[in-house]
């Protein structure tokens, strides 16, 4: 089974993402099965706030070199939270603002 802590794995912290969360837009890094209806209910559970809609994204692996080694970054899921115009703000990122 899932835990809240499961699907939200961790903030995304870029100044795009915080451009976006002044306007109650926030962005976290997911479990890559995870549903928009889980993550909806994964935050709103975990910062008590009310969610309007979930955009999620599928990051694709780049190729990545260091000298003479090559590889690849691993894929992940990128999902943008966007909160009810009269929800309060999650307060982590406040203090990155």
């Amino acid at each position: 089974m899932k835990t809240v802590h499961d699907i939200i794995v961790k903030p995304i912290i870029t100044e795009a993402s915080m451009d976006a969360a002044q306007n109650k837009k926030y962005t976290f890094k997911v479990m890559a099965d995870a549903t928009k209806a889980e993550i909806a209910k994964a935050v709103e559970e975990l910062f008590k706030v009310d969610v309007e809609s979930v955009n999620t994204i599928n990051m694709k692996k780049k190729p990545k070199r260091l000298g003479y080694h090559q590889g690849y970054t691993s894929e992940w899921k990128k999902a943008i939270v966007t909160l009810t115009a009269d929800s309060k703000t999650i307060e982590f990122f406040d203090g990155m603002m």
